[in-house]
């Protein structure tokens, strides 16, 4: 790479040759491993062999795998020096998640105190 040009570069722009934005190959790898990701989350879900309480901790453990496997084949998300835009927007993109689902679990858990009693309730509806 020229010391002179910034490593990470817009999409699209026109001076980008270094880019290499996946084979065939790496598609298909791709694809393979999501559809054995998702097979075993079936797997897991319907089968006896595995000890039910285990089951959420294990489909969410596949589910991470599975967005892992799409970053890293599909959106070709890595951590080279001309992908800290795309890493920084998804830490960005998964702080913000974090916040709505900490938000609304917080919301949710703090509803009964903000309520109105179930019998004045019913004497308004009279």
């Amino acid at each position: 790479m020229n010391p002179t040009e910034p490593a990470d570069k817009p999409p699209g722009d026109p001076s980008f040759d270094g880019y290499e934005t996946g084979s065939i190959s790496s598609y298909l790898v791709g694809l393979g491993l999501a559809v054995l990701l998702t097979g075993v989350s079936f797997f897991v879900a319907q089968t006896t062999l595995v000890w039910q309480p285990s089951i959420p901790v294990a489909l969410g453990v596949l589910a991470i795998a599975q967005m892992g496997v799409h970053l890293v084949f599909f959106l070709h998300i890595t951590t080279g020096p001309d992908n800290v835009n795309n890493v920084m927007a998804l830490a960005f993109g998964v702080l913000i998640v974090l916040l709505l689902i900490s938000g609304s679990l917080w919301i949710m858990s703090h509803l009964n105190q903000n309520m109105m009693p179930m019998d004045r309730i019913m004497q308004m509806q009279r």
